[in-house]
């Protein structure tokens, strides 16, 4: 049986390095993910994590310069390409992207261009495909686009409903890329999920890290979430069917 992976959202090294230990395999690298679901990280965060990792192929790094949905301008088309080619130089095993175009097909153009600056790395294509009433007809396009691996939650708020759709995306894909489910993952909810025929599990393993610090006016929210050993190693027991 292929082995299901165990991917853990992080913003930093030390979530890298507690993900790890844990027994996650990879890490998808973002930064203010709490607040907005995730942007594009700073280089020196990048070169950190991965130093942590010791293996490009266990980092992937999100690329996304904006929140809001996900149709782009050619600008910030252009934008994602250059830090994608970045990250690439600085040695990320992956680059997490994703468009659409107004009417809610696949952005064929920004994919072919962000593909081209990907250089070998692989393709993953984000929770952008959650927007759309049928997932499962996007994946013809995807793999003619160069995506190797999907995260969704099968369009539900939390992978667990979607499970039906998740399933449907496997048989769609049938081999030809990775569906991996994400979205509002517990860790009791993992066999369920597996069972889907899903070729990774991806969370967050988040928990508030207990500062009280003051932010001030201009700081945003006071506190901040940390990645939480239990959870990954719960995480990792319930992919690998141990109780």
């Amino acid at each position: 049986m292929t082995r299901i992976a165990l991917e853990i959202a992080v913003d930093g090294p030390a979530g890298a390095r507690t993900a790890f230990e844990g027994g996650a395999d990879r890490v998808e690298l973002c930064q203010a993910l709490a607040a907005t679901g995730g942007l594009t990280p700073s280089g020196a965060t990048v070169d950190a994590v991965l130093a942590v990792a010791g293996d490009p192929e266990r980092v992937a790094v999100l690329v996304r310069p904006r929140v809001g949905g996900f149709v782009y301008s050619a600008e910030e088309i252009d934008l994602v390409a250059a830090d994608v080619a970045d990250l690439v130089r600085r040695g990320a095993g992956a680059v997490v992207v994703g468009a659409l175009t107004a009417d809610g097909a696949v952005d064929l153009r920004a994919l072919e261009r962000w593909r081209d600056a990907a250089a070998g790395a692989d393709l993953v294509f984000h929770r952008a495909i959650d927007t759309v009433p049928d997932p499962a007809a996007l994946v013809d396009d995807l793999v003619d686009s160069g995506v190797r691996r999907v995260l969704t939650s099968g369009g539900a708020a939390r992978s667990i409903d979607g499970a039906a759709a998740l399933s449907a995306l496997v048989a769609a894909a049938a081999g030809r890329l990775q569906i991996m489910a994400g979205g509002g993952v517990r860790v009791e909810d993992i066999p369920a999920l597996t069972a889907c025929g899903v070729d990774a599990i991806h969370l967050s393993a988040r928990r508030p890290s207990g500062d009280a610090a003051p932010s001030g006016p201009g700081g945003g929210s006071s506190g901040f979430d940390v990645t939480d050993g239990d959870i990954v190693r719960r995480a990792d027991a319930a992919v690998r069917g141990r109780s």
